[in-house]
C-alpha cells in the first residue's frame, strides 16, 4: 500500500521545480529591465548631459519628445548603445557556446584567437592598404577583420574534425593562434607609418565610436539567427556538460554538435569584431555570471548569457563616458581592466576544484 510521504514526494518536487523555474525566470527578467536602465543612463551621457527620466520618456514615447531630443537620442547616442548591446550579446553567446562544447571555462573568441585574427586583418589594411577583397574597398578594414577571423576559426574547426583531436588541444592550438597574429601585428607596427600606427592602436584598443545604424542591423541581424538555432539544440547542449560519454548514450550527436556550435560561434565572434575592434573577456566573463545566476539549462543559460554580455558591455559604455567627463575612452581598456581580474580569478579556482 502506497504511504502519504510516497504520494507527496512526487509532489513536493513538482512545487519545488516550478519554484526554480520562476526564480531563474525572474532573473532573467531583471537583466533585461536592468539592460533597459544601462542603455537610458548610456544614452543620456555625453556632451550635452540629459536627465534619465527625459531619456526614458523620449524612448518610451519618441513623438512627444522635442526634436532636438529625437535627433540626439535616437539618431546619434542610439546606435552607440545599441551596438553596446549587439555585440556584448554576441561575444557572451559565442563565449558560452565555446565553454560549452569545449567544456573549458576560459575558452572565448578572445582566448581561441578570433580577436587577434581580426586585428591583423584590419592592420593589413591600414598599413599595407592590402583589401582581401578588392571589390569592396570602402569597407576595407571591418572586410579584412572578418576575412581574418574566419579564416582562423576555418582552421580551428578543420583541426576540431581531425580523428584524435581533444578539447584541450584545441584551447592550446587557439593560444598558439593569439600570440601568432599578435606577432604579425606588432611586425606590422613596427613598419607602419605614424598615421597608420595610429589608426592601428586605436582599433586594437575597442571602440563604439563608429557605429551605425546599419552596423548595429547587421550584428542584431546575427545575433537574431543563431540564437533560434541555439534554442533548437538547448536540450543537447545541455546533455553535452554531462560529459561526451553520457551525452552520446543519450543519443546527442557529440561531434556533429561541436562541429556545428563551432561554425555559429565564429560568425557570432567574426562579425562584432570586424565592426568594433578588439574587445576581450566578455565572452568569459558573460556566460560565467549567467551559469552562476541561473545554471547550466540552456533554456536560462542561453538568453540570460546575451542579456549578462549586452548589460557589462553597455554599462562598460556608460564607464567610457563617466571616467572622463567629455571624452570617450576606447571600450576594449575598461573590459580588460574588469576582465583580467576575473581571468585571473577562474585560473585559480579552476586550479583547486573541477569546472
Amino acid at each position: 500500500m502506497t504511504s502519504l510521504a510516497e504520494i507527496a514526494a512526487p509532489a513536493a518536487g513538482a512545487q519545488a521545480y516550478r519554484k526554480l523555474v520562476a526564480r531563474r525566470i525572474a532573473l532573467v527578467i531583471g537583466l533585461g529591465v536592468m539592460l533597459f536602465l544601462s542603455i537610458a543612463v548610456d544614452v543620456s551621457l555625453g556632451p550635452a548631459r540629459y536627465a534619465l527620466s527625459d531619456v526614458i520618456a523620449t524612448l518610451l514615447w519618441p513623438g512627444d519628445a522635442t526634436i532636438q531630443m529625437r535627433v540626439v537620442v535616437w539618431e546619434i547616442r542610439m546606435p552607440m548603445a545599441l551596438m553596446a548591446v549587439t555585440v556584448g550579446g554576441c561575444l557572451s553567446l559565442a563565449g558560452a557556446q565555446m565553454q560549452t562544447i569545449l567544456a573549458n571555462p576560459l575558452a572565448s573568441p578572445f582566448t581561441l584567437g578570433l580577436s587577434a585574427a581580426a586585428s591583423f586583418g584590419a592592420a593589413l589594411a591600414m598599413v599595407l592598404g592590402v583589401a582581401l577583397f578588392p571589390g569592396a574597398l570602402a569597407l576595407m578594414v571591418p572586410i579584412n577583420a572578418f576575412a581574418m577571423a574566419m579564416a582562423a576559426a576555418l582552421f580551428i574547426f578543420a583541426l576540431s574534425s581531425m580523428r584524435g583531436v581533444t578539447t584541450e588541444t584545441i584551447i592550446l592550438l587557439g593560444i598558439a593562434l593569439v600570440f601568432t597574429f599578435n606577432a604579425l601585428l606588432a611586425l606590422l607596427q613596427y613598419f607602419a607609418s605614424e598615421q597608420a600606427l595610429a589608426a592601428v592602436v586605436f582599433w586594437t584598443m575597442g571602440s563604439l565610436t563608429k557605429a551605425s545604424w546599419s552596423k548595429v542591423a547587421v550584428t542584431a541581424a546575427i545575433l537574431c539567427i543563431c540564437t533560434p538555432l541555439f534554442a533548437r539544440r538547448a536540450w543537447a547542449l545541455t546533455a553535452i556538460r554531462l560529459g561526451e560519454t553520457r551525452a552520446s548514450a543519450m543519443g546527442v550527436p557529440v561531434r556533429r554538435l561541436r562541429l556545428e556550435t563551432l561554425i555559429l560561434v565564429s560568425i557570432l565572434a567574426s562579425v562584432p569584431v570586424s565592426f568594433v575592434g578588439t574587445i576581450g573577456f566578455i565572452g568569459i566573463v558573460g556566460p560565467h555570471i549567467a551559469r552562476l545566476l541561473l545554471g547550466e539549462d540552456q533554456r536560462f543559460f542561453l538568453p540570460g548569457s546575451i542579456l549578462a554580455g549586452a548589460l557589462i558591455l553597455s554599462a562598460t559604455s556608460v564607464l567610457s563616458k563617466a571616467i572622463l567627463p567629455g571624452a570617450v575612452l576606447p571600450i576594449g581598456i575598461i573590459t580588460a581592466l574588469v576582465g583580467v581580474p576575473f581571468f585571473a580569478m577562474l585560473i585559480f579556482t579552476n586550479g583547486r576544484r573541477a569546472w
